[in-house]
C-alpha cells in the first residue's frame, strides 16, 4: 500500500503545487515537502514541481520513484515524429488535449529494495544538469529516507548521459559502497572505436569518464541474466544497442522497469512506430516498443517510463492497431 503522511495538512499554495503533479501527487510520502514552492527553469519557462519522489509497494519489494529533474521545451515534434511533419504530430498532441508544440520530459530514477538489496536504476542528470534545475537525485533521495551509502548496487538501463550523469561527483562515486551492472552488448558500444569517433563520441566520452572507472566493480549482463533475486533483465534494444528493460517480480506480481522505450505517454504507444530522433536503430526501437507495449497490455502488467510523466507509473492498453497508456491513478493503493 501506498505510504501516506500522518498528519498532513494542506494549505492552498500546497495543494495547488500537489495539484501540478496530477492525481499520483496526492499519493506522495512526506519527504515530498521539501520540492514545494520550487520552479524549474528553461529558457523563459517555469514548470512548477510535483513533490519528488514517490513510494509504493509492489508485492514484498519497496519501489521509490525519484523525480530527478523536468525539462520544458518545444515539441515534441521533431525528437518525437522525426519521420512526420510538424502537423501531424501537432494534431496527434491536440487530439490528446495536449499543446501542439510544446512538452516537458521527465527524469527519473528508481529505488528498489528488496531482501537486504537497495537498488537504484539509473542516476539522472548528476553535476552536469544542475545549471538546468536537474541533477535533483541525490536531494531527494535524502528527503526520501535514503543515503548514497545505502545503495548496494546501481543497474544502468544503458548509458545515454542523462542516465549516468549522478554516478561521479568530483571524479570520485556517489556510491561508494555499490556494485553497478550494465548490459555487454551496452558497454561493449560505449567504449568501442566507432563510439568514440563518430557522432556519439560526446557521450563516449562521458561513459569513459562516467563508467570506466567503475569496471572493476561491474557486472556485464545478457539478456535473462538474473540481476538479484526477483529482477531479470530483459534486451530491450534499438534506442541504444545493449538498453536493457527490467522485469522485476515480488510475491508474484510483476513490474517492469522500461528506460526509454516508452519515452513519451502519447506518442510511443499510440504511434510506436514514429521514429524517435535519439532511437539508434530505429527499425529495432520500434519493433521493441511494439513488442513490449503488447506483452504489457495482454498481462496486464504495470511499468514505470523513466521519461513519462512523473510517477511514470501506469498500464498499456490495446487500441486497435495501437496502444494507450493508462497512468497509475490508485490501483496500487487498493492492492495494500
Amino acid at each position: 500500500m501506498a505510504e501516506m503522511p500522518e498528519g498532513l495538512n494542506l494549505n492552498r499554495r500546497d495543494a495547488l503545487l500537489i495539484a501540478a503533479g496530477g492525481v499520483a501527487g496526492t499519493m506522495m510520502a512526506p519527504g515530498a515537502a521539501v520540492a514545494q514552492g520550487q520552479t524549474m527553469q528553461a529558457s523563459s519557462d517555469t514548470y512548477p514541481l510535483a513533490p519528488g519522489w514517490r513510494r509504493f509497494k509492489h508485492g514484498d519489494a519497496e519501489i521509490t520513484v525519484i523525480l530527478d529533474g523536468v525539462r520544458p521545451g518545444e515539441g515534441p515534434f521533431p525528437t518525437f515524429g522525426e519521420d512526420k511533419s510538424q502537423d501531424e504530430v501537432g494534431a496527434l498532441m491536440a487530439a490528446n488535449a495536449l499543446p501542439p508544440a510544446r512538452f516537458a520530459n521527465f527524469f527519473q530514477p528508481v529505488v528498489l529494495r528488496m531482501g537486504d538489496q537497495t537498488i537504484l536504476v539509473d542516476t539522472g542528470m548528476g553535476a552536469g544538469g544542475r545549471a538546468n534545475g536537474l541533477g535533483l537525485l541525490n536531494q531527494r533521495l535524502g528527503s526520501a529516507g535514503i543515503n548514497p551509502s545505502d545503495v548496494t548496487l546501481v543497474v544502468l538501463t544503458h548509458l545515454h548521459g542523462d542516465h549516468i550523469g549522478g554516478l561521479m561527483e568530483s571524479g570520485a562515486p556517489v556510491f561508494a559502497n555499490a556494485r553497478y551492472a550494465v548490459g555487454k552488448a551496452e558497454m561493449d558500444f560505449w567504449t568501442s572505436d566507432e563510439a568514440k569517433n563518430g557522432p556519439r563520441a560526446e557521450n563516449a566520452k562521458m561513459v569513459e569518464a562516467m563508467v570506466v572507472p567503475l569496471a572493476n566493480r561491474t557486472t556485464l549482463l545478457g539478456d535473462g541474466d538474473e540481476v538479484v533475486p526477483g529482477m531479470v533483465a530483459r534486451a530491450a534494444f534499438g534506442h541504444t544497442p545493449g538498453m536493457f528493460a527490467f522485469e522485476v517480480t515480488s510475491a508474484g506480481q510483476r513490474l517492469f522497469l522500461m528506460a526509454d522505450t516508452f519515452s513519451h505517454f502519447v506518442v510511443s504507444l499510440q504511434r510506436p512506430d514514429w521514429q524517435v530522433r535519439f532511437d539508434q536503430d530505429k527499425t529495432a526501437a520500434a519493433e521493441t516498443r511494439r513488442r513490449f507495449a503488447t506483452l504489457l497490455a495482454e498481462g496486464n502488467i504495470p511499468f514505470l517510463g523513466y521519461h513519462l510523466p512523473f510517477p511514470g507509473l501506469g498500464y498499456v492498453q490495446k487500441d486497435g492497431d495501437a496502444f494507450r497508456f493508462v497512468p497509475e491513478t490508485y490501483q496500487h493503493l487498493a492492492a495494500g
